[in-house]
């Protein structure tokens, strides 16, 4: 019995040991960009009209052509509204969502120069109560840090899920 015990102990130590002296650490930093931050107030009024309720919302520093995970619980039956805006400058942006099996549930992708095209929008209702993680992506040529990027996570409140339309979206 002591030697499995210390043979995770030491499996440990070597793991622990090994991730430390790569010094690759994601810290998640906010950023600020004043067109962005229009964008936001605006979606803020247009869902809290349309009886959404902001759930989750941060604003985060990402690197071009690198995945930001964001993992959001939802429950099963809700509505939920999701929103990825990115860079101005950013040609390409994506979103995927994957469930807890990791099976992807959710892809949008646009380009710099549609209507509206640094901003993702996507409803979504969950068949189980679990967690889902949200992966928005933006691609930029000539900028390849310090992209900022802002994810929210609105839930429609006191409505049928099947007696409601999801809301149009133009901000």
């Amino acid at each position: 019995m002591k030697k499995p015990l210390l043979f995770l102990t030491a499996l440990a130590f070597i793991s622990t040991t090994a991730f430390s002296q790569k010094n690759e650490v994601i810290r998640l930093q906010s950023c600020s960009n004043d067109m962005i931050s229009k964008q936001v107030d605006s979606l803020k009024g247009l869902y809290g009209d349309q009886g959404y309720v902001l759930l989750k919302e941060a604003s985060i520093s990402m690197e071009s052509e690198f995945e930001m995970p964001v993992i959001v619980p939802l429950t099963q039956g809700s509505w939920y509204q999701f929103v990825f805006i990115g860079d101005y400058s950013s040609k390409l942006y994506e979103v995927r969502m994957y469930d807890w099996q990791e099976r992807q549930v959710i892809f949008r992708q646009k380009r710099w120069g549609e209507i509206d095209g640094n901003v993702i929008v996507y409803s979504y209702v969950p068949n189980t109560s679990e967690f889902h993680m949200m992966k928005p992506v933006q691609v930029n040529k000539q900028k390849k840090k310090n992209l900022c990027g802002y994810v929210m996570l609105f839930k429609r409140t006191g409505a049928d899920v099947g007696a409601v339309t999801p809301p149009s979206h133009t901000p």
